[in-house]
């Protein structure tokens, strides 16, 4: 094993999402001065990655397309162990949807040279699309496994996964190098020691531009993005009782009235 690479994404702290607005422009999250955290999901992808190189040897890699501010984030991520961090912050990024950030990182794990294995959390808790990894895997031409639970690196370089599937379980094999996207239920991530934290200070966080990965403006950012929002609306539900009187067939019918009415169904 050479390298693995994981794929972080800051989201904004959910103890700060009452903070949180939206452009009413761009219709894209305004993130400018809300503290961020290490995407869930990610921890996951970093725990997975360093009981890897733990085993079978390496570096683990931290990936990130985010402002410059992001590196307080990715010092959490190297405090977990990972040896390395590359963040990829342009301005000509901002807006960027699940493609056009695929773009981005695709470009920087090309940068990066020879990569045996790419782990994402399956989603963030900030978007919930869940369409990144397989966007990175596709623009690298790499296969693709999602949703997966349990993984198990054999000597002779082939990994062996167990996904969730809608009725059950699947477990698949193939040769690396390949792109996962894990879920929770994976693994649980170590604890951030204090000797983590101090290491994490001496260790490198190369930040890239696109004056060095070279992307076509026409790919990225809101001008790459072919899904645009829009709109967004804030939904408020009231609970209240409401007493229903009659014969039977007359309450079961208000009762219908009322599911129409409140779109229940």
């Amino acid at each position: 094993m050479e390298r693995i690479v994981v794929c972080l994404k800051p989201v904004p702290d959910p103890k700060q999402w009452d903070k949180v607005s939206m452009d009413p422009q761009t219709q894209t999250l305004i993130r400018e001065g809300i503290p961020s955290v290490i995407n869930p999901l990610d921890k996951h992808a970093i725990e997975a990655a360093l009981s890897i190189r733990d085993v079978h040897g390496g570096e683990v890699v931290l990936l990130s397309m985010a402002p410059p501010s992001a590196t307080s984030t990715l010092r959490e991520g190297l405090a977990m162990g990972a040896d390395r961090a590359v963040l990829l912050s342009d301005r000509a990024f901002a807006g960027s949807d699940t493609l056009a950030t695929a773009h981005v990182l695709a470009a920087g794990c090309r940068w990066l040279g020879d990569v045996d294995l790419i782990i994402c959390g399956n989603m963030s808790i900030d978007g919930s699309t869940a369409q990144v990894g397989s966007q990175l895997a596709e623009l690298l031409d790499l296969p693709n496994v999602m949703h997966v639970i349990d993984l198990d690196l054999h000597d002779d370089g082939s990994l062996v996964v167990t996904r969730k599937i809608e009725h059950g379980l699947a477990r698949l094999a193939g040769a690396l190098p390949l792109v996962i996207s894990v879920r929770k239920e994976l693994n649980k991530p170590r604890y951030t020691s204090f000797i983590g934290i101090l290491a994490a200070e001496s260790k490198e966080i190369k930040i890239l531009s696109n004056q060095d990965l070279k992307i076509p403006s026409a790919i990225i950012g809101i001008e790459g993005s072919p899904t645009q929002m829009a709109g967004i609306e804030l939904r408020r539900f009231e609970r209240k009782r409401e007493r229903l009187d009659g014969s039977v067939e007359e309450i079961v019918e208000s009762l219908a009235e009322r599911i129409y009415q409140y779109g229940i169904i």
